[in-house]
């Protein structure tokens, strides 16, 4: 397909030089990958599984713990 001429310069213009297209949003999947490899980096830190009584980070990553072993992929 060729490009009609005006719309070539309107892509050539330098006001339209830091205009992307978005970025597709993460999907469930994206963001429960995330997490499974967040809590195997602690759990491989720390040589334990994160507990509830820890700090924040602790039972952040605890809670996301449990979240993935009641979907079965921890």
């Amino acid at each position: 397909m060729e490009w009609p001429k005006v719309l070539l310069e309107l892509f050539d213009d330098p006001l339209l030089d830091g205009v992307r297209p978005k970025v597709a949003a993460p999907t469930a999947d994206d963001r429960m990958a995330t997490k499974l490899a967040e809590v195997k980096n602690w759990m491989s830190e720390h040589g334990r599984e994160p507990q509830k009584d820890g700090n924040l980070k602790e039972k952040m990553m605890w809670a996301s713990m449990m979240g993935l072993r009641k979907k079965n992929l921890l």
